[in-house]
């Protein structure tokens, strides 16, 4: 089984912040959700794993408080 990473694994994690957030700028909050929701579903594409996914969401629901 394939577990979801959780320890940093990525540099400039800053500037992915900066470029999530600035995503944001100018949007409505409906159109926030939406864009969000977008970039949620085509990670998920990207990752391809049920299981990583599935453990992805209990993680940000809080399901489960393990990370890194």
């Amino acid at each position: 089984m394939t577990q979801l990473v959780t320890d940093p694994n990525i540099a400039g994690v800053d500037d992915i912040y900066e470029r999530l957030i600035a995503m944001h700028d100018g949007r409505s909050v409906e159109e926030s959700l939406k864009v969000s929701a977008r970039l949620n579903l085509i990670l998920i594409n990207h990752i391809g794993d049920r299981e990583v996914v599935a453990q992805a969401i209990a993680l940000a629901a809080g399901r489960n408080q393990t990370v890194g």
